[in-house]
């Protein structure tokens, strides 16, 4: 599987060395170790999980593995000794959490399902497709394109545009059909196209699924990894698109139709499996409906929050095609209320790369965003990006050293195809990477924003200088943008990192609230210690949360830090490092600054690319990642804890490791989990 090889000396003389994890809890156990246990650390042959070693080992093994792949295809040059001295130092960086790959490399890079499958879709963080691509002859597309990359955990980012082609809907009145869904991840995204286009095309036949082919739940998924979900996730999909549809022949698709089919498909995805996916809708400003979708008054069933009816708006960030100048007033009420919509101005991201640099228009077929908004993309375009943790370097010297290795995990994983053909032409033309620093805000607050901006900027250079080099020796194009700042809300726990630009949430005590299936032996382990453990509220039957006492780090609570200051910190990445975009969610308290969220909008279009809003408060959303307890609680809750033994997890008492899907952000996981 592997053509490139770490010497087994080499590995074994990190064995007993201690793993630098963040955010040890009360209870003497690490949250970064427990999340990596979780959503890393993959089941071996022997019934045993991963070490970090082991996974260290996996991904710069697969990584160099990659590149030598290349150069032999190609019949380029390749120095075995050069590479194994890069490799070494890139696995110390790497064990030492001075970078990552994003959670989505931790999980698959050097898996069979890459190595093997040649197929890069599962190392992708996000994704964008515009339903402008949906045609008369197969309107499905850009929803087979995102449920199928869904299922792999890739977040995607739609547009409500398609609704502008005047797709009329059909009542199916031909011969009944009976569809046996094929027991494959291709089988659940086919028979989906199959009743979405009975419904979009004239004269198709009326299907009916017969589900009984597909695995029962909690049965294990050998080459992706994961558990099966059973049929029953699908069949409500189903279910869901037909009462779309229903009665409704002659009519128009609305923009409220492809955001509820898009959002009811990731629901699909989620449900049964504790791995999350995510979605980004972006409309238009002047479509109310589009603006209201979040609005629970006026679209109660889409917004519930009841266990007996869920709702399914919470599935994607929405957010509007913003341009420099527009009237944002109409909708400070509504991002006061739940902190949506968000802004994407993709005017400004289409002309610049860094926000300090000339306009280029090198981004003029952008069409719209990730997720998590730091990504601009084509459509039918993913986002390879990996994480740097700055605070976690002696000097800028030691960081710039760092660079290299991160930059060049990036741009080897696009060496690699994806199994969609219309994917691999955009992404082999622009080779576009996102190279992410975490823990900006800690270093502002310690070292000062004048270093910092100073950091960023020599290492802005320092990763072009690198995809300059490292572009020639592999022969392929240079990356048309390489640098953004993604939220990193799960990977940056393992470093015990601040997320991308953002303050710790939650003051000097919060509960971290980590899900895992109710399958998973771990719980029972949580339990037994006497953690906090309830059911999940958008998937009661099948995740559990669990809540983990945290200190902070000592840093700037993010609720002691103004709304302005913020907005400047993104700002300021977004000028001296990102020439893609930095995601930001700006939190801010309702009574205090709710009447500014205008201000900062007129103030920042055109020093941003992205921005999005999250009222602050322990009662936004249920269940959110980090919920702020007094000392009191903290140590009441600390006291009755009992130490867990990690060596029953890593023997095996576990699942094998539920995956990242894309990026997340503290408003990401609070919506998406």
């Amino acid at each position: 599987m592997f053509s490139f090889r770490l010497t087994d000396d080499f590995i074994a003389s990190y064995k007993d060395k201690k793993v630098p994890w963040g955010y040890t809890d009360a209870g003497g156990n690490s949250v970064g170790e427990i999340t990596f246990m979780r959503t890393y650390s993959r089941l071996r042959e022997d019934g045993s999980k991963e070490t970090w070693v082991d996974v260290c080992r996996r991904v710069i093994e697969g990584m160099y593995s990659i590149q030598k792949d290349h150069c032999k295809a190609n019949r380029l040059p390749w120095n075995g000794q050069q590479a194994q001295a890069s490799a070494q130092e890139a696995f110390d960086r790497l064990f030492n959490l001075k970078w990552t790959p994003p959670g989505r490399g931790l999980w698959m890079m050097g898996t069979p399902f890459v190595m093997e499958h040649r197929n890069s879709a599962a190392l992708q963080n996000c994704a964008f497709v515009s339903t402008l691509d949906m045609s008369k002859a197969d309107p499905s597309s850009p929803f087979v394109f995102l449920m199928e990359a869904s299922m792999l955990g890739v977040g995607v980012g739609f547009d409500t545009k398609g609704a502008e082609k005047e797709f009329f809907i059909y009542k199916p009145a031909g011969p009944e059909a009976i569809i046996m869904v094929a027991d494959t991840r291709e089988g659940w995204v086919e028979s989906t196209a199959i009743l979405i286009n009975s419904y979009l095309k004239s004269d198709q036949p009326r299907y009916t699924f017969d589900y009984s082919l597909i695995r029962p739940a909690g049965t294990p998924i050998k080459t992706f990894g994961g558990t099966a979900a059973g049929h029953e996730p699908l069949e409500r999909l189903h279910k869901s698109i037909k009462k779309i549809f229903e009665g409704r022949e002659g009519n128009k698709i609305t923009t409220k139709d492809i955001v509820d089919i898009a959002n009811l498909i990731g629901v699909c995805v989620v449900s049964g499996n504790v791995r999350r996916s995510a979605e980004l809708a972006l409309g238009q400003p002047t479509d109310m409906d589009f603006v209201n979708l979040k609005n629970p008054k006026i679209f109660p069933e889409r917004n519930s929050y009841d266990a007996e009816a869920p709702g399914w708006g919470w599935m994607s960030n929405n957010s509007l095609e913003a341009t420099v100048g527009m009237d944002y007033s109409p909708f400070v009420e509504a991002i006061a209320l739940n902190g949506e919509p968000g802004f994407i101005w993709l005017d400004v991201s289409r002309k610049y790369g860094r926000l300090n640099d000339p306009e280029n228009n090198k981004d003029y077929r952008a069409a719209g965003y990730n997720p998590c908004a730091e990504q601009t993309l084509e459509s039918y375009e993913c986002c390879t990006l990996v994480e740097t943790y700055i605070n976690r370097h002696s000097d800028v010297k030691d960081y710039m050293r760092t660079l290299k290795f991160a930059y060049l995990y990036a741009k080897t994983v696009t060496l690699m195809s994806t199994h969609w053909p219309n994917t691999n032409a955009i992404m082999q033309r622009n080779r576009r990477i996102g190279c992410s620093v975490s823990g900006l805000a800690a270093f502002a607050d310690t070292k000062g924003l004048p270093k910092l901006r100073d950091w960023l900027d020599a290492g802005y250079h320092e990763v072009q200088r690198w995809d300059k080099t490292y572009s020639e020796w592999l022969c392929v194009r240079e990356s048309i943008k390489t640098t953004s700042i993604k939220p990193s809300g799960t990977v940056s726990i393992l470093a015990g990192e601040t997320p991308g630009v953002h303050w710790p949430i939650g003051g000097e005590y919060v509960l971290r609230a980590i899900r895992f299936a109710k399958s998973d032996p771990m719980l029972k382990l949580f339990k037994d210690a006497k953690y906090r453990v309830e059911d999940s509220v958008t998937d009661p039957d099948n995740t559990a949360v669990v809540y983990f006492p945290v200190k902070s780090v000592p840093v700037r609570p993010e609720q002691t830090v103004s709304i302005f200051e913020k907005a400047n910190l993104a700002a300021l990445a977004q000028q001296y490092w990102a020439d893609n975009s930095v995601s930001v969610t700006l939190s801010f308290d309702r009574e205090t600054e709710g009447k500014h969220i205008g201000t900062i909008l007129h103030m920042y279009e055109g020093r941003l690319k992205t921005v999005s809003f999250l009222p602050k408060g322990n009662d936004v959303y249920p269940q959110q990642p980090y919920t702020e307890i007094t000392e009191k609680e903290y140590n009441n809750y600390v006291n009755k804890l009992k130490s867990i033994d990690l060596s029953l997890i890593y023997s095996g008492n576990a699942l094998d490791a539920s995956g990242e899907a894309y990026c997340t952000t503290d408003a990401c996981e609070m919506k998406f989990s």
